[in-house]
């Protein structure tokens, strides 16, 4: 329920008590990680599954290391959509513009067939997201002042529209997959993206001034050698897949590496601008061991899309009353849980307003619980076919849930906070350069798994982030003091 408090204006208009925007952005993220994720979780089964089942029979740990790569270079082209927004269209056009690259690749992986249109599919799928994902959620921190306690609350109601997405997603092309075919679980996606964007198109007014503008503009001067760069970068990406430098599967290697690169270029870039404040400085100090956090805690998350769908396929019982569900449906368990405990943390964030835990502390009980969570897949391992129960990986991806609760939602909100004013939608970016890495790195972990080497897999890997998050928790007073007042 809408009112209107102060001056009158869509900028001033609140639903539930947050700024009457959250509700349009909610909606265009929702359908954009309906269509994301509804595609990914069929991918990797497309990319390995034999030719006779409708895939294209590749080497199983090369499908899983071009999806983990796949989501490393979504979040990689974040950089473009930052810097679009931050220097030529601003935020609210991207986001648009972003919605409509989306929904032209997933239309490119439902009619292409083969290699060709998974080339062509992935390329627009992941400039487009990365454009809309940057900004919708800089976005959205414009709509509240630096210091306004409702911020946290309403990035997580934000974050309920990912999950609403990312449940529905799944379930819906994982049956026409199995049904109708692969290329028609793609075409699925399409037509969720083209949903949110006639919903965003119909409600932009809601969002008032916020991002028409670009906060830095590029000067005319400037605009050859930025088209400059932009063809160079394109002839060494041509070059490098045409001589066959960078192969299929040393590719997750390679998107690692260029994350690892681009995110100190990134750090240096802002360090040594001469438009960044020594306050803005010290706060991006305290942002380095939150970044450090936030990838390790995605390297084992992400693997819900490559190592877990793996699980699913060739170890998980989803036989139900009977019938056996498609393993994409793995895909959906985890959102159920933050469906149901978003509103929950989002009240309780807000209600506890600055008594609430700081933010090193959110992220390091984060990490931690997701290392945790893959301890919990030693209780399984060591067995044999499909004999995990669902229901019981139902439940540890609950502890992927909380932690998840803990350290995503509260990572996007503080990332506005702490980011220098000139670079709001570039520090988004850079957020998602930390997601990106430890997507990356999902893929190059991927290729470590067997069923028959469980239980050092999934030991390690869990213990290994547990130590992280300890460490974050160590440092969590300097953290804070450099935050400089930020909560």
């Amino acid at each position: 329920m809408a009112d209107t408090v102060g001056t009158a204006g869509p900028s001033r208009r609140t639903v539930f008590g947050h700024p009457i925007g959250l509700t349009n952005l909610f909606g265009v993220e929702l359908w954009e990680r309906f269509s994301f994720y509804g595609m990914i979780l069929i991918l990797g089964y497309y990319l390995y599954y034999s030719l006779e089942e409708g895939g294209l029979g590749l080497p199983q740990a090369t499908a899983t290391g071009i999806v983990g790569a796949y989501g490393g270079v979504v979040y990689l082209s974040t950089v473009l959509g930052g810097w679009l927004a931050d220097r030529v269209l601003g935020m609210e056009r991207m986001v648009f513009y972003g919605g409509v690259v989306v929904m032209l690749g997933h239309i490119a992986l439902a009619v292409l067939p083969g290699l060709s249109g998974v080339g062509v599919g992935l390329v627009l799928v992941a400039l487009g997201s990365g454009a809309l994902k940057a900004n919708a959620s800089s976005l959205l921190g414009t709509l509240y002042e630096k210091d306004d306690p409702r911020c946290d609350g309403g990035f997580t109601l934000f974050y309920l529209g990912i999950n609403l997405g990312a449940f529905i997603g799944p379930l819906i092309t994982g049956l026409l997959q199995t049904s109708a075919g692969f290329h028609v679980g793609f075409g699925a996606a399409a037509v969720g993206m083209a949903l949110g964007l006639l919903q965003y198109g119909l409600f932009r007014r809601n969002l008032g001034d916020a991002g028409r503008h670009a906060p830095n503009p590029l000067p005319r001067s400037a605009l050859p050698k930025a088209v400059g760069i932009g063809v160079a970068i394109v002839v060494v990406i041509a070059v490098v897949a045409l001589t066959g430098l960078v192969t299929l599967a040393t590719l997750p290697r390679v998107v690692t590496g260029v994350l690892v690169v681009g995110s100190i270029a990134y750090f240096a870039t802002m360090f040594t601008s001469p438009k960044v404040t020594a306050s803005e400085r010290t706060k991006l100090r305290a942002y380095i061991p939150l970044f450090i956090a936030n990838a390790a805690f995605w390297s084992l998350f992400q693997q819900i899309f490559t190592v877990l769908a793996v699980y699913s396929d060739e170890r998980m019982d989803w036989t139900i009353f009977g019938w056996t569900a498609p393993a994409s449906w793995i895909g959906s368990l985890e959102p159920i849980w933050i469906i149901i405990l978003s509103p929950v943390f989002a009240a309780l964030w807000t209600r506890l307003g600055r008594r609430a835990p700081s933010t090193p502390h959110k992220f390091a009980f984060g990490v931690i619980g997701m290392g945790v969570a893959f301890l919990l897949f030693l209780i399984f391992a060591g067995g044999t076919g499909p004999s995990t129960p669902a229901v019981a990986v139902l439940f540890i991806l609950a502890l992927f849930a909380i932690s998840e609760l803990m350290l995503s939602p509260i990572g996007l909100s503080v990332t506005t906070k702490l980011g220098p004013e000139s670079f709001r939608a570039q520090m988004m970016a850079l957020y998602f350069f930390s997601v990106g890495l430890g997507t990356s790195m999902s893929g190059v972990l991927a290729k470590f798994y067997s069923p028959d080497a469980e239980f050092a897999y999934f030991g390690l890997n869990g213990a290994v982030v547990i130590v992280i998050g300890l460490v974050v928790l160590a440092l969590s007073p300097w953290i804070v003091r450099h935050m400089e007042g930020v909560h």
